[in-house]
């Protein structure tokens, strides 16, 4: 598993880098406030890259941390139903003596 995953990364940074060799072309990019000169391919892998980071951010603030959240109370309720039930098959003590 270790070995595909090492090998995919690989092989999508050598089409990475061979995008970029392709696409060397300087191009201007007008932030309204600053300009800056980039490479065609590598401004297309930065924003790619962007993109991804920040469609990961989305995903784990909008789904994962509400799920882990909802995992919490289920397991929570899980563990309060289990006591009561442990609770009212055990006798204590107290019921021990009174019988």
């Amino acid at each position: 598993m270790r070995f595909g995953l090492i090998f995919l990364v690989l092989l999508f940074a050598l089409f990475g880098a061979a995008f970029g060799a392709l696409n060397g072309q300087p191009i201007d990019l007008d932030l309204y406030f600053a300009t800056i000169t980039l490479a065609k391919g590598g401004a297309l892998l930065g924003a790619l890259l962007l993109g991804w980071l920040l469609g990961g951010i989305l995903v784990f603030f909008s789904l994962v941390i509400p799920l882990r959240a909802r995992l919490r109370r289920a397991e929570r309720a899980r563990r309060e139903r289990r006591g009561a039930a442990d609770a009212a098959a055990d006798p204590t003590p107290a019921d021990v003596v009174r019988q």
